[in-house]
């Protein structure tokens, strides 16, 4: 048995409990800190360990934990993501009460549910995979204890958490049921067209919709990231929605291809009315963070849109498209985190003159927001480029062109929050606060979403690998 294969995922664990020991032993004043550098070092670490391994495809476990492309790319996202993460959460956590060796290891253990979520070849490890990523989640956006909002939300993402778990795990009992196997290859060789299958997939299906927050499966967003810590909205924009949509690839293409015609019906359909309803509310939103929940709303239709191609080029066009919307949220949220530092809220209109008393921040954010919009240069550009295509070549001309109205369309909201920065004058003279370790995700995401529009070549190649070692299962 290969254990190496577990060798990332082994890393973060004894990462999470590493930091909770030390945050035990270390005096308080010493921890505010040192906990934070220390887990930022050590997935460093974790993360270039990855570009060691081999794509494989190589499997532990009977079968049931597979290293390949498409696992190891993800992997490498989470981790950029968490990284980045816990760099612009730094001011966050300093300012805790107490906790903050519990904030890092709980990140880390939601990372952990993650990389095992994506390597999972059978129903039964995806749903553990998954729920240590959702309850860990539960606990951290509740996590500011003094605010209402945060307790909130982190009820409502329980409740509603917990029910789109049920569903999905409803779901694989039923495939169970009739197949007799939750390996994803053995319920592809038995599928067919039966009622219990089809109940089944609709199921499975639903549950991811949820995780992804697609409609009519996202009425939890725009409230949780309203009320979570910023630094958790950012990851479950990314992390979460990342997970989900990989793991929803593998079923669909490994255990589900048979069923092709009616699980394509329902993305078609979830897909048209994610794009226009997530693009048209989020005109009418005040606050940023609501904002960009819906704006992540009508970025899932976009990634979903991928998945109608059903060949490599839609694969290769999520991955690609999750990589750059990473750097791009990313780049958002830890200027959502300085503006709410030194002013104290997260309305839009807080962010006036930001161009003015941090130039840096208005243009990390700026990059950022043209990014999601797929204005050229950036990335953005570039991953719905492949989108559109990989759905138009595919015959679903219909979608591609709504795909890109929407997508016009919303640059008005994104040019809201640029005006805002650039043309309004600054509601007051303090001078503007950002810590070291914010400035260096922003100027990280800045750059990667500039590098990534204008030379995409390495990281297409990268996604076409890991799409085509999809179909390998």
């Amino acid at each position: 048995m290969n254990i190496m294969l577990l060798s990332s995922e082994i890393a973060v664990i004894c990462l999470a409990l590493l930091i909770i020991t030390l945050d035990l032993l270390l005096p308080r004043f010493e921890t505010r800190r040192s906990l934070g550098y220390l887990a930022v070092t050590g997935l460093s670490g974790v993360l270039a360990y990855t570009f060691t391994l081999t794509g494989g495809p190589a499997t532990v476990y009977n079968g049931l934990f597979i290293m390949d492309s498409f696992a190891l790319i993800f992997k490498q996202m989470f981790l950029i993501a968490t990284l980045l993460t816990m760099l612009f959460s730094t001011d966050y956590v300093e300012n805790l009460e107490g906790y903050r060796g519990e904030f890092y290891a709980l990140l880390l253990f939601a990372l952990a549910g993650m990389m095992i979520m994506v390597s999972a070849t059978d129903l039964l490890t995806i749903f553990v995979g998954l729920e240590l990523m959702t309850v860990t989640f539960y606990i951290l956006v509740g996590f500011q204890f003094n605010s209402i909002k945060s307790s909130e939300a982190g009820m409502k993402y329980l409740i509603l958490g917990s029910a789109a778990s049920a569903v999905l795990l409803y779901g694989m009992s039923w495939v169970y049921g009739y197949t007799g196997s939750v390996k994803l290859a053995q319920i592809a060789y038995h599928a067919d067209v039966s009622p219990a299958m089809l109940i089944g997939l609709g199921f499975i299906i639903a549950g991811l919709f949820f995780k992804i927050a697609v409609i009519p499966f996202h009425m939890w967003a725009p409230d949780i990231y309203e009320g979570a810590p910023t630094p958790i909205a950012g990851m479950l924009s990314v992390g979460s929605k990342a997970a989900s949509l990989a793991v929803m690839l593998r079923i669909l293409f490994v255990a589900f291809i048979a069923l092709q015609t009616y699980w394509m019906a329902i993305v078609s359909i979830v897909a048209t009315i994610t794009m226009i309803v997530g693009t048209i509310v989020a005109i009418w939103q005040t606050n940023i963070k609501r904002m960009v929940a819906y704006s992540s709303i009508a970025q899932a239709g976009y990634m979903l849109l991928g998945v109608m191609a059903t060949d490599v080029n839609g694969i290769k066009s999520i991955i690609f498209y999750s990589v750059l919307y990473i750097f791009a949220i990313v780049g958002a949220f830890s200027v959502v985190v300085a503006v709410r530092r030194n002013r104290g809220t997260n309305e839009i209109k807080d962010f006036s003159g930001l161009a003015q008393q941090s130039p840096l921040l208005a243009a990390v954010m700026t990059v950022a927001l043209l990014s999601m919009a797929g204005i050229p240069p950036m990335a953005g550009f570039v991953g719905k480029m492949y989108i559109f295509t990989a759905v138009i070549d595919n015959g679903y001309i219909g979608l591609g062109l709504l795909g890109f109205i929407m997508s016009m369309i919303s640059v008005y909201y994104y040019l809201i929050v640029v005006k805002v920065m650039y043309m309004n004058e600054p509601q007051d003279q303090k001078p503007f606060l950002i810590s070291e370790p914010l400035r260096i995700a922003a100027i990280i995401s800045l750059l990667a979403t500039l590098w990534i529009g204008i030379y995409p070549g390495p990281l297409a190649d990268l996604a076409t690998t890991a799409a085509r070692s999809l179909f390998i299962l």
